[in-house]
């Protein structure tokens, strides 16, 4: 990949805003398309809250989002780093969003959305840290 960036801060809902910045700040650089920017704004917003409502449990820690971009195949990645209690994402079972919203069980439909928006999404659990990589032509 070509250009890589990084923004490392607390795991706080109050800075989902923050790192949407510092990513749309990059995905602007990029030239990409207001479209695909706010399925990865969704995906920013889904993926850090996530972070910070449960990675930490009743504490809290910091998270990392790594940018990376290449010009030639267009391909944004963006990697979210985490030390907090194991979680992979890409185990969740899909929820069933056929039945009406007042039978359906609450939570997943975040996750559902970023795998469905996102042309990859990959996880591994490295060195005591979960690192969730989403990627998106752009």
């Amino acid at each position: 990949m070509g250009t890589k960036k990084s923004i490392t801060t607390e795991a706080l809902i109050g800075k989902i805003a923050e790192i949407t910045a510092f990513v749309d700040a990059e995905l602007e650089a990029a030239g990409c398309p207001l479209k695909q920017q706010m399925q990865i704004d969704v995906a920013v917003d889904e993926l850090v809250s996530n972070v910070a409502r449960y990675a930490y449990g009743c504490g809290t820690g910091k998270i990392t989002v790594e940018f990376e971009f290449d010009e030639d195949s267009r391909l944004a990645a963006l990697t979210f780093i985490d030390e907090g209690i194991p979680y992979d994402p890409t185990k969740k079972e899909e929820p069933d969003v056929t039945l009406p919203v007042e039978q359906r069980e609450i939570g997943g439909l975040g996750i559902f959305l970023v795998a469905r928006t996102m042309d990859a999404m990959k996880y591994r659990r490295e060195d005591g840290r979960n690192i969730l990589r989403i990627e998106k032509k752009i």
